[in-house]
C-alpha cells in the first residue's frame, strides 16, 4: 500500500523589514520583502499484511455463512426434536453453501438466480434438518420447491423496491 503525504508549500520571506532598513540609507524608501515558494513532496511506502480472509474474501463468506447456518440448523433440530448436533451439523453445510453463492461474482451479475438459489438451499437445509427418517427426500424437495418460490419472491421484491 502505497501513502503519500499532501504536498507542502513552504513560502520564506527573506529581507525582513527590519534587516533591510538597516542596511539602506535613511532615505525614507520602503523596505522590500522578497518572497520564495517551494513545493516539498513525501511519498511513503507501508507494507501491510492482510488477514487471511482479507485476501480470500468467498472463504469469508462461507465461514460467515457456515456460522449461522449452524445456529439455524441447531435451532431447528431442538424444536423439531431431531437432534441439536444433527440440525447444527446440517445448517453448516447449508449455510457454508450459500455464503458461497453469495459470494461468487457469476451469481452477483444474475440477482434472480442467485436469490432463487440461495432460497432453495435454504428451504433443502431447512427440511433436511427437520426430517428423517421414511419419506424424507420428498419432504426436502418439497422445501427445496417452496424456498425456492419463496427466494424468487424476496429477490423481485428486493430489485423492484431497490
Amino acid at each position: 500500500m502505497q501513502k503519500s503525504v499532501k504536498t507542502t508549500t513552504l513560502i520564506l520571506a527573506l529581507g525582513l523589514a527590519t534587516a533591510q532598513a538597516a542596511l539602506l540609507p535613511i532615505s525614507g524608501q520602503a523596505a522590500l520583502a522578497d518572497t520564495y515558494s517551494s513545493t516539498v513532496s513525501h511519498t511513503h511506502t507501508t507494507t501491510k499484511v492482510k488477514t487471511y480472509f482479507q485476501t480470500h474474501p468467498k472463504v469469508r463468506k462461507a465461514a460467515i455463512g457456515a456460522g449461522i447456518g449452524t445456529a439455524g440448523g441447531a435451532a431447528v433440530g431442538l424444536i423439531s426434536g431431531k437432534g441439536i448436533v444433527r440440525g447444527a451439523a446440517i445448517g453448516a453445510g447449508t449455510g457454508a453453501t450459500v455464503g458461497a453463492i453469495s459470494g461468487s461474482r457469476t451469481m452477483s451479475a444474475h440477482p434472480y438466480m442467485k436469490d432463487m438459489a440461495v432460497g432453495t438451499l435454504s428451504g433443502a437445509g431447512l427440511s433436511l434438518a427437520m426430517n428423517k427418517g421414511h419419506g424424507k427426500g420428498k419432504r426436502v424437495a418439497e422445501g427445496a420447491a417452496l424456498g425456492a418460490a419463496v427466494g424468487l419472491g424476496a429477490g423481485f421484491l428486493k430489485n423492484k423496491f431497490q
